[in-house]
């Protein structure tokens, strides 16, 4: 069963108030508390050109899974050029386990082939030049300048947009809450340390459905009213769905 919960109040086109921009500041204070030291990056990387490669394959697939199949990968192909030797059929074997093989493999492929024949080798450094790659988006390209060449971005996926809306920080589209989000956490130096932390607190403490905002160290005085009612809306109805269903026959 899937809902479409109701988007939260978006500030994209309003300046910050000072009562947002303290709110902000607390939760940024808990999250540090909640993980004083947080690595870097998440996936498992050599250089540039390997990150670029592990973030395309962690689309619609956990950080943990990737990291069990990279090695072996980047084993064989380390480079742009070892990739394309690699061919696409062997890729393709490769990752099979992180899902969507054949999309993720055609991709990989024409990143090689661009990075090789228009950038000299080398991972481009600006936004632009990254998201005219195969499969790349603005969310990888932001992970690749973030944690690759330390370039001020923050990275924004469904778990941090969600995140950020039960704490009133969202907009009403991924691209909204990254302009929220950056113009709340004021201090571009803290945004790569803050999008782990917001990644890792997702995972351990504010997971997508059946969350107990009250138990939750943020959404227990975070959470936005919009935020408990979609929440409990949706809850209710898994239940419901739940109860509903014919028991199942083992025989």
């Amino acid at each position: 069963m899937q809902r479409l919960i109701p988007l939260f109040r978006g500030l994209a086109f309003q300046p910050p108030t000072s009562a947002l921009i303290r709110k902000a500041l607390r939760i940024r204070e808990d999250l540090e508390r909640c993980y004083p030291q947080v690595p870097r990056a998440l996936l498992q990387h050599q250089d540039p050109f390997t990150l670029l490669v592990a973030v395309v394959l962690s689309a619609q697939c956990t950080d943990v899974k990737v990291n069990a199949i990279t090695p072996e990968l980047f084993r064989l192909a380390s480079t742009p050029k070892a990739m394309l030797q690699l061919g696409e059929q062997r890729i393709r074997e490769i990752i099979r386990p992180l899902g969507l093989a054949p999309r993720k493999a055609k991709a990989l492929i024409g990143i090689a082939e661009r990075i090789e024949s228009e950038h000299q080798s080398q991972v481009p450094r600006t936004f632009e030049e990254l998201e005219s790659l195969p499969g790349v988006g603005h969310k990888t390209a932001s992970v690749v300048l973030m944690q690759a060449f330390d370039e001020p971005a923050f990275p924004v996926d469904t778990h941090i947009h969600r995140l950020a809306q039960r704490w009133g920080l969202g907009g009403k589209t991924v691209e909204e809450t990254e302009t929220i989000l950056k113009s709340v956490f004021q201090d571009p130096s803290t945004w790569a340390e803050l999008h782990v932390r917001m990644i890792l607190f997702g995972r351990e403490y504010c997971p997508a459905v059946k969350h107990d905002m009250d138990a939750c160290p943020i959404c227990s005085w975070a959470a936005v009213p919009e935020a408990r009612t979609s929440e409990q809306t949706l809850t209710a109805e898994i239940y419901s769905d739940w109860a509903s269903e014919e028991p199942c026959a083992y025989s």
